[in-house]
């Protein structure tokens, strides 16, 4: 698709999402557009809505459950649950695609979350699990590329929900991709995420 489109879209089918993963989906992408994870960190099958209002906005997206699912085999044995930590980084995933897919360009990277709360597991014979994110602010630093993002969420697995998410960040960074791996290069080590030479402060 163009990258009008691409912006003017409220859902995705998983064929685009893997698009995405890839940096296939766009063919006149401007620059470094933000990339979802690739399967199996992939967190979700499609995104149902995506809502932008000015500075706020929601995206909202589903999981289908799969009994062989890689976390079931390994979290824990007798006793198989999908680990919480996925739940959060779905929501991180879905910030990262809520930037991009309001033209804010770089790689998303999660900052943190003020609170999360666990209430509830996700079961090998559980079916769906749904996202909803409310963006309660999406802020554009123009002079250094860089957008933040802030968003509260709820996970929930057959209708119930299992976890609330208050104060999930994420952030659109220029020029730290690292797409020359495994060789090392400039952006091979981490650290602090600070704009690299030719990105002003």
């Amino acid at each position: 698709m163009r990258y009008a489109e691409y912006l003017q879209r409220t859902w995705f089918d998983l064929g685009e999402l893997l698009a995405l993963a890839h940096g296939n989906l766009v063919t006149d992408a401007p620059g470094e557009m933000g990339r979802l994870p690739a399967p199996p960190l992939l967190m979700f099958d499609r995104v149902v809505e995506i809502t932008r209002a000015g500075n706020r906005g929601r995206i909202v997206a589903e999981q289908d459950l799969q009994l062989d699912a890689w976390y079931f085999q390994a979290h824990f044995r007798d006793d198989p649950v999908q680990p919480g930590c996925l739940g959060v980084d779905a929501v991180w995933q879905l910030l990262g695609l809520f930037m991009s897919a309001c033209d804010c360009l770089g790689a998303a990277r999660a900052l943190g979350v003020n609170e999360v709360e666990f209430f509830g597991q996700i079961r090998p014979y559980d079916r769906l699990v749904r996202y909803e994110v409310d963006v309660r602010r999406l802020t554009r630093f123009t002079e250094r590329g860089v957008a933040l993002v802030l968003a509260d969420a709820t996970v929930a697995v057959d209708g119930q929900v299992v976890y609330t998410i208050a104060g999930a960040r994420c952030g659109a960074f220029p020029d730290i991709r690292y797409a020359d791996y495994p060789f090392p290069s400039r952006n091979s080590r981490g650290g602090p995420m600070r704009p690299r030479e030719g990105v002003s402060e």
